[in-house]
């Protein structure tokens, strides 16, 4: 989780009424895209449609030198509006003509065109640019990891910002080209599909294409040396998996997890609907944090999360998102339960699946682990504020809402539900109020009680409410003195708790020293991943 980003609501409020009016309503695109959490995420005035990056980069050295085209089209008429991008800047061109361009912080670069953009213009920027991607701090804070034999960008709520260009965040979504010349016998591992690679003069190009919408913060890029390793789904789909040369002793757990990327895939799309990206696989980079990323189409794994042994549970997750999180994303960070409510609720599906504990079991489980006083009731899944957006309660108790919703409304519509919206909001955005209301569409059931009680409410809800919506009724049975039994998936899936600690300063909720990922001390999907 980028600190940067990270204010108490009274001083989002304020920042965001800090925004000039004339920035939103005049010629001057706005510093923010509007997000309640983030006010300086993103920009305003355009959307981006398309975008390639051309880059080398020196693992010896960690310089990167690129130029990205970025293909968009205006919102507004434009005189001036900002990129999100950190690295030294020495030429921008917007339609082919040369454009001033200025910082005004740490990450905004502000372009003046030669001429006056009108609305609905399509435009093509370019950038050329070069810098030490781990030399940049924000708020002495990187997204950018080192490692022994190159570099890594992959971090949320932003990365994007240490290697290119872009409108960061999640609203503004877009299709990729990413080229990378790295030198021969180092790879280069990015979202997509591996369209080509050529080598020439001791370098090799790698050729990446993501061809369906992606947020920023899913773009990723690692340079090392990797083993790899391919297939092909049975639909065809093509499948990569890297695998750092120096894992260690978390080698042979990495594999044996990822290894079953395309099983678990395969199944999702029996409970989620059609895979909705052109490639699958994963990652494993030589890191020292602790996350694991939903990075599009290629997940991002650190060693750490295989540390005691292989863990299938944090593979389920991060490919959920595929679906919940990345085809349908956040409209704001505010609505983070829509990605990760799901993606741990498909943990609680695998472990019914697997024989090791129903989704019933695991809440039952979760809500007799917390008892009332308990913080984690405090956290309001649906609108946890900014400082616990990624908290273990936006998980669990974002899944104990899921199960609430299956028992009200029936398994027959519940996984109707499931399917059909990654369907119906494909390639888009959406809040927690648009899947209330889907909910309901469906169902034909008034449901605004029960995502007020599960999501909304700083408390637990009560015993006999719990049990009104099929949550510990055993509770209220002589059995309650002893608690329901421990799933037999439950160290597993608790062991992918640190998938959403993603290494921003100070402590998270559980008081674990998070440190910088950059520093190579500590943990970053997720400040939290979810991830």
């Amino acid at each position: 989780m980028h600190r940067r980003f990270i204010v108490p609501s009274a001083l989002a409020a304020t920042l965001v009424l800090a925004i000039p009016a004339s920035a939103a309503t005049g010629t001057v695109g706005a510093p923010g895209i509007g997000d309640r959490y983030y006010p300086a995420a993103g920009n305003g005035g355009y959307d981006v449609s398309h975008y390639d990056l051309r880059l080398k980069y020196q693992p010896s050295t960690d310089l990167l030198e690129g130029t990205a085209t970025i293909l968009a089209t205006t919102t507004q008429e434009l005189t001036r509006f900002n990129l999100d991008f950190g690295l030294p800047v020495s030429e921008v061109r917007v339609n082919g003509r040369k454009s001033a361009f200025a910082r005004s912080s740490d990450q905004e670069l502000e372009i003046t065109p030669a001429d006056r953009l009108t609305k609905g213009r399509d435009v093509s920027v370019v950038v050329r640019y070069a810098g030490k991607p781990s030399e940049l701090k924000i708020d002495g804070w990187t997204a950018w990891a080192r490692t022994p034999d190159g570099g890594v960008a992959a971090q949320e709520p932003e990365s994007a910002v240490w290697w290119y260009p872009s409108n960061d965040h999640p609203l503004d979504k877009a299709t990729y080209d990413i080229s990378v010349s790295v030198p021969d016998g180092t790879q280069a591992i990015s979202n997509g599909v591996l369209v080509s690679q050529s080598s020439k003069l001791g370098w090799t190009r790698f050729n990446w294409r993501s061809d369906k919408p992606q947020a920023t913060y899913l773009s990723t890029l690692a340079v090392g040396r990797f083993d790899i390793t391919t297939d092909r789904t049975a639909d065809g789909l093509p499948v990569l998996n890297a695998y750092s040369k120096d894992l260690g002793p978390h080698a042979g757990a990495a594999r044996a997890s990822i290894e079953r990327t395309t099983e678990v895939a395969e199944w999702l799309t029996e409970v989620f609907g059609p895979y909705p990206f052109n490639a699958l696989g994963g990652y494993v980079p030589n890191v020292t944090s602790g996350f694991a990323l939903e990075t599009q189409t290629r997940p991002f794994y650190s060693p750490r999360q295989f540390a005691n042994g292989a863990n299938v549970s944090v593979v389920v997750h991060e490919i959920a998102h595929q679906w919940y999180g990345n085809s349908v994303s956040v409209s704001g960070w505010k609505d983070i339960w829509i990605n990760e409510g799901f993606a741990r609720y498909s943990q609680w599906l695998w472990s019914e699946k697997e024989g090791e504990g129903t989704a019933q079991e695991l809440a039952d489980y979760v809500y007799a682990q917390h008892p009332a006083d308990d913080p984690f009731w405090k956290v309001k899944p649906g609108d946890p504020g900014p400082d616990k957006q990624f908290d273990i309660a936006v998980y669990d108790r974002g899944a104990l809402a899921l199960q609430a919703l299956r028992n009200e409304v029936g398994d027959e519509t519940f996984f109707a539900l499931l399917k059909g919206w990654p369907t119906e909001k494909a390639h888009s955005n959406a809040t927690v109020g648009d899947f209330l209301r889907y909910a309901e569409r469906v169902s034909g059931k008034p449901l605004a009680t029960l995502f007020d009680t599960w999501l909304y409410q700083p408390k637990r809800p009560a015993v006999p409410a719990a049990a009104s919506a099929g949550i510990a009724k055993d509770v209220l049975s002589s059995r309650a003195a002893v608690g329901p039994e421990r799933p037999a998936s439950w160290k597993k899936i608790a062991a992918t708790n640190t998938v959403h600690d993603h290494g921003a300063h100070g402590h998270d909720s559980h008081g674990h020293d998070r440190g910088s990922q950059g520093g190579h001390g500590g943990d970053g999907h997720r400040g939290t991943d979810h991830r």
